[in-house]
């Protein structure tokens, strides 16, 4: 079985050595985020501005954001990883779906929806510690595609980047942190779509 990598910065290593696609190959079925905490505590204190009622985790890794949203009392939740879904699959206990960055920006994600569950979006798509990792031209296709099937955007990230706000259309509506116990900032934005 694989190790897991035991901290960001490791993870972050092993990203830059073996690229992402083999980081997850590798280490896809033992994936741990180490930020769970800081995932927890900022999805709970912003209970009151984000949509709970039929969420979407987009790059959900091993369902930290499925998991912690399930013990707050939301059970409409839909995986989506390329990587982790097998993982997340025995983490939250349900199908997660496979689609990864190119594939959403295909539309065959809206494709999946329009056939599952037509005429419904997502109360919001949560997007934690992955959405800096879309190269930067497929940004802004990514982002509309994910708009098509919510109003809300909310993206999770210990990085700068990305900077949704930057983006046409894209209007950023709040933004919250918290701190590890290192001192980093890990951040939620809420963004939505202006037409």
């Amino acid at each position: 079985m694989p190790q897991k990598p035991k901290n960001e910065d490791a993870i972050r290593n092993q990203y830059a050595e073996q690229g992402v696609d083999a980081y997850y190959q590798q280490h896809g079925d033992a994936y741990e985020n180490p930020h769970f905490t800081q995932i927890e505590k900022l999805l709970q204190q912003n209970q009151s501005k984000i949509g709970y009622t039929h969420i979407l985790d987009f790059c959900a890794g091993g369902g930290e954001v499925s998991r912690i949203l399930q013990a707050m009392g939301f059970a409409d939740v839909q995986g989506c990883d390329p990587y982790t879904h097998e993982l997340y699959q025995q983490q939250v206990g349900q199908t997660c779906l496979t689609y990864n960055f190119q594939e959403v920006i295909q539309g065959r994600l809206n494709q999946w929806v329009a056939d599952q569950q037509p005429n419904q979006e997502f109360s919001s798509i949560i997007c934690s510690f992955a959405m800096h990792l879309c190269p930067e031209k497929q940004l802004y296709p990514l982002v509309s595609n994910l708009f098509q099937l919510t109003r809300q955007l909310i993206i999770i990230t210990p990085h700068k980047r990305p900077a949704l706000e930057d983006l046409a259309q894209v209007q950023l509506d709040f933004e919250d942190f918290t701190l590890t116990k290192r001192g980093k900032k890990v951040k939620l934005k809420s963004y939505s779509w202006n037409d």
